[in-house]
């Protein structure tokens, strides 16, 4: 069904009596804005919106749980507001507002609104240029996008479904075998 069936029925079930900001809400398609689940301290509400969604668009949730579930988003605004020095602060806000800006401009809406695909592209455009600058240039400060994936990762492989659902985890380990082949082992290990 399309939007143009959906409108023709909602106005034979309403009786042609639909309002005009309900009917430009069905003609723009409009969503829900994504659900916040933590109090931001460093962030606004929509850039903490927005950094959700960049989390959970790097780790997805599948059969285990995603950024979003084990509180990667809360974690990068804690770790933002409390480890990072005002410069840091500063380029990464720069960052997120310039990101912001540029998918308003390539895709007409915030990120947080954008279709799953375009979101992929969207971060993509930002994500390869950058990766490929970082390996050239080491020295220099992560970007945006790499500051993202960093603080994700990290929230997400410290996190205890990370540790023990994705990584391999013994809590008291066996004995040390450090020369084990990979595929022996399965997967990297947590411990």
């Amino acid at each position: 069904m399309n939007r143009r069936e959906a409108l023709q029925r909602t106005a034979l079930v309403l009786g042609y009596a639909i309002s005009a900001p309900a009917l430009m809400g069905i003609m723009n398609g409009c969503k829900a804005a994504p659900e916040l689940t933590y109090t931001p301290s460093f962030f606004t509400k929509e850039q903490a919106e927005t950094v959700s969604e960049l989390a959970q668009l790097i780790i997805p949730k599948t059969d285990t749980p995603g950024a979003k579930e084990v509180g990667v988003p809360a974690f990068i605004d804690q770790i933002l507001r409390e480890c990072h020095s005002p410069e840091e602060q500063q380029r990464f806000l720069t960052g997120l507002t310039a990101f912001e800006a540029d998918m308003k401009a390539s895709f007409g809406d915030t990120f947080v609104y954008l279709e799953p695909a375009q979101q992929a592209e969207g971060y993509r455009k930002h994500h390869d240029p950058a990766a490929e600058a970082a390996r050239a240039k080491s020295w220099e400060p992560k970007p945006f996008v790499l500051m993202v994936k960093e603080l994700t990762l990290l929230g997400f492989f410290t996190s205890e479904p990370g540790a023990t659902q994705v990584l391999q985890y013994e809590a008291v380990p066996g004995r040390y075998n450090g020369c084990a082949p990979l595929a022996e082992v399965g997967r990297a290990w947590a411990s």
